[in-house]
């Protein structure tokens, strides 16, 4: 994370889907009609995604650049590997 405000505001987003999450569970508790429920666990899914990519970003502004700045090749090869490690696992 590159500052306190970035690190706010992930925190927020990520508790109201915790928020979320909690009406979906309250939804399935009280027998709600599947497609409510279905449609809360899209919108859920989809910040998760807003999430992981504004993550992604950042890595990509900071950690990668910093590695490409550096000159160092053993950093910039460990870099590219823990990205590709990580693309891998979401195709599986």
């Amino acid at each position: 994370m590159k500052d306190a405000d970035s690190k706010s505001k992930l925190a927020n987003r990520l508790n109201r889907i915790e928020g979320q999450v909690r009406g979906v569970s309250r939804m399935v508790e009280e027998d709600r009609y599947c497609i409510d429920i279905l449609t809360q666990v899209q919108a859920v899914r989809a910040a998760l995604a807003r999430v992981e990519t504004e993550l992604l970003k950042d890595h990509l502004d900071h950690c990668i650049e910093g590695a490409i700045v550096s000159g160092d090749a053993e950093e910039q090869r460990r870099k590219a590997s823990e990205l590709i490690e990580l693309l891998g696992r979401a195709t599986r």
